[in-house]
């Protein structure tokens, strides 16, 4: 049977879609697997050209050993799994087949970590080799296995982990201070300019949080469950560079009023007087950007921004962080009164804590749900985002101090 342009477009599209890389049968799932793969591929030659493959700033930045990883992750979690057909009950303690790469749980798992820079570790080449092959093999096991939950599990989990590697690459790539040439990798060079609009007021409500069970779940995600929304009003857009340099500008920097004690307590300890990578807030936005610096225009998202420097611009702006139910309920709703996300990362007000009932269930592939006390919610995603890993119910949970991510925040009335 023959397939119409049409029909190439719905495929394209679904291709990028969030959901459908959940839920993805076979045949989608080979193709996003490639194009993955692909995207991965090009970050390598990004780097490589750039000289900065093994490059490394104070987060021990190593782009070569993170690129090979994610060969490694769908090697040890496809082909070298005897108990891949489990899907997500399969154990993670149990061995694993050989590599197709003799070498490469010593260069890439995460128990065994050489030091590259003595030569321990691969060439660009040797990493290239290995994702062509792990790949390959992956792709075959795909075409024969189940188009079941279970049979699907793992082919579905490495590729949210590959998609994920790509806006990590291109935080290394900021701060590392280059910003790739290739088209096909679609950088954007900034957040997009807006027209700025109205907060949004939205009236008592609720808002189904969490997943249901249909696909790729992870574990932050489970399950779903209804909570009651009290009446709201939430900004439209995240806090943009305009807004943010008013709060500098009163000395925000320089009022403990603002900051919680911990959050004082950094900002002594770093010196800090605006977010990472600014120069000037002061009569206009100076900042480095991808290796340059320049001038960025007063409406764009500001970004780099940790909680703490979040959390005090809204105590100075009498006003405060979104919940993640307030958050989530106008990211579904909103859309059409100018509510828009996937501008950058935004900080929730609440810590980082599982959802009601998923306590202590194991999900193969993905670890334990890390609860460290300090941890806070991430929700949204940037336009660095692989579209189909940019999901409205994912989840980060991460240090209040990170900043070099692609992360703002956006404010709710007290």
């Amino acid at each position: 049977m023959r397939t119409s342009p049409a029909d190439h477009l719905v495929r394209a599209v679904s291709l990028h879609d969030p959901q459908a890389a959940r839920q993805a049968g076979r045949d989608d799932l080979s193709l996003m697997l490639m194009d993955a793969r692909n995207r991965t591929l090009r970050w390598l030659a990004a780097f490589e050209s750039s000289g900065r493959l093994l490059g490394g700033d104070g987060h021990a930045v190593v782009p070569l050993r993170w690129i090979g990883h994610a060969a490694w992750f769908q090697e040890y979690w496809t082909a070298r799994n005897v108990q891949r057909l489990r899907g997500e009950t399969a154990d993670e303690a149990t061995p694993r087949l050989p590599s197709v790469e003799a070498r490469a749980d010593g260069w890439f798992s995460p128990e065994r970590l050489p030091d590259w820079r003595d030569g321990h570790g691969p060439t660009a080449q040797e990493v290239r080799d290995y994702m062509t092959r792990t790949l390959d093999i992956c792709l075959d096991l795909l075409a024969g296995a189940p188009p079941t939950p279970e049979g699907l599990h793992a082919f579905r989990l490495v590729l949210l982990h590959e998609d994920r590697l790509a806006e990590r690459l291109a935080v290394a790539a900021q701060w590392l201070g280059f910003r790739p040439d290739d088209p096909m990798l679609d950088l954007p060079f900034s957040p997009p300019l807006r027209p700025q609009r109205p907060p949004v007021w939205m009236p008592a409500s609720s808002v189904e949080l969490g997943s249901r069970p249909q696909g790729l779940v992870p574990p932050n995600e489970r399950w779903a469950h209804v909570v009651q929304v009290p009446d709201a009003e939430i900004d439209a857009q995240v806090v943009s560079w305009a807004r943010y340099a008013e709060f500098v500008q009163d000395g925000g920097y320089d009022e403990p009023t603002w900051w919680t004690p911990e959050g004082w307590k950094w900002l002594a300890e770093v010196g800090r007087r605006s977010p990472r990578g600014v120069e000037q807030l002061r009569s206009g936005v100076v900042l480095e950007r991808w290796g340059q610096l320049g001038r960025a225009a007063p409406g764009l998202p500001a970004v780099h921004v940790n909680w703490h420097e979040a959390h005090a611009w809204c105590a100075w702006a009498g006003r405060r962080l979104p919940t993640e139910a307030e958050w989530e309920l106008a990211a579904s709703t909103a859309a059409s009164r100018g509510f828009v996300w996937g501008d950058v990362h935004e900080w929730m007000l609440g810590g980082a804590r599982p959802y009601p009932g998923s306590e202590g269930q194991a999900v193969a592939g993905f670890g334990a749900l890390n609860l460290e006390a300090g941890l806070r919610v991430l929700r949204g995603a940037s336009v660095w985002t692989v579209p189909r890993a940019a999901h409205v119910k994912a989840r980060r949970f991460v240090s209040v101090f990170r900043d070099d991510l692609f992360c703002g925040f956006r404010s709710c009335a007290c």
